[in-house]
């Protein structure tokens, strides 16, 4: 089987394939028409499947010892769950990165006309570094991730971006799946955004307190690490040159957050995009909307806000309902739509389309 492996997997860039007598001819390959080829040591089991989220397709055993077969995944960016006789098995022969709250096997399979949005050859890249720091709500040390631009001088002042991943992953998501690094060194090159630093904090932030155990992150970004990335590294700090965004559950806490806060934030990149929590009954107030019906304060507070979706998301009538609650009001908002799912094929395009539209000035 012909070896293969993303670059940004979680856990190595050249993995070690393993001794053939040992671990047998295990792996993925991906064809020419998209469908994944994969083949699984499992030599007493019964029945192997690849199950992407409902969607099941068995393997075929073709020694005594493997099971074979093509998969559709589709194109982009895919976790999967692999089932031996019924049983969730993390398999080592494969990627693996963090998603569902969990460590998932996953497969990348390019999409037609973004191959060289994240091409890592033929440009400098910036740093990924990560980074501690106390909390005062959470009680705790929390950890973010910083990217600086390839040329990035300490002397020099930058804006920077805020940005969130979505439900089930960390702050990881969005170096390993996202590949944000990776496209805006790219658009660094090609001189199409304005160099900045981007950080990725952990959406998820608990508290050991039961009194507040969940739903931190709001506070810790505001009150920890806003100020702490402004005392570490040299950046603005006017409205003007910070900006957030974020998908899915990212993406409400950037609604959240912004437009609660329209000194504090210029520009606003809502992927795969709520501005509402616009799931069953909302019984819980949002004031963060009401800045929705007041157009002249809006559109002077955001020189972009953006919203986006996959046109096959599972979230779409979300993304409708908030379509809805915009409508005839004369607000400044780019909408866009792309094709795909709630993944992170569509996630990617969102940030390439994002990045260059913000601190223009």
């Amino acid at each position: 089987m012909k070896k293969q492996w993303p670059l940004d997997s979680a856990l190595s860039f050249d993995p070690y394939f393993g001794e053939p007598n040992r671990d047998g001819n295990q792996g993925y390959e991906i064809l020419e028409d998209g469908k994944v080829r994969f083949r699984i040591k499992a030599p007493f089991a019964k029945e192997v499947v690849i199950d992407q989220f409902g969607s099941v397709t068995p393997l075929q055993k073709v020694t005594e010892e493997e099971w074979e077969g093509d998969v559709d995944l589709g194109r982009g960016f895919k976790y999967f769950f692999l089932k031996i006789d019924g049983n969730e098995v993390l398999n080592p022969y494969l990627p693996v990165g963090f998603g569902c709250c969990r460590p998932m096997n996953f497969v990348d399979i390019p999409v037609p006309g973004e191959e060289d949005w994240d091409e890592i050859t033929g440009v400098p890249h910036g740093a990924i570094t990560r980074r501690y720091f106390e909390s005062s709500v959470s009680g705790k040390i929390e950890s973010c991730i910083v990217y600086t631009p390839a040329d990035y001088d300490p002397n020099k002042e930058y804006p920077v971006l805020y940005l969130q991943h979505g439900y089930g992953e960390n702050e990881t998501g969005w170096v390993y799946q996202g590949h944000m690094a990776r496209i805006a060194d790219r658009l660094l090159a090609e001189g199409k955004m304005t160099p900045m630093i981007v950080v990725m904090g952990y959406g998820q932030t608990q508290s050991d307190d039961p009194a507040k155990r969940f739903g931190l992150f709001n506070e810790v970004l505001l009150k920890d690490l806003i100020p702490y990335i402004e005392s570490k590294y040299k950046v603005y700090t006017d409205k003007w040159h910070r900006a957030m965004a974020g998908l899915s559950m990212g993406s409400y806490q950037t609604s959240q957050i912004t437009m609660s806060n329209p000194d504090l934030f210029g520009y606003v990149g809502v992927f795969s995009g709520f501005m509402s929590f616009s799931f069953g009954e909302n019984s819980f107030p949002e004031p963060h909307l009401d800045i929705l019906e007041d157009a002249e304060k809006f559109n002077s507070s955001f020189k972009v806000f953006y919203r986006a979706m996959g046109t096959e998301d599972n979230y779409f009538a979300s993304f409708e309902r908030d379509d809805a609650r915009l409508e005839g009001k004369p607000l400044n908002i780019t909408r866009k739509t792309f094709p795909g799912g709630h993944d992170w094929s569509v996630w990617r395009r969102c940030i390439h389309d994002f990045l260059p539209m913000i601190f223009k000035d």
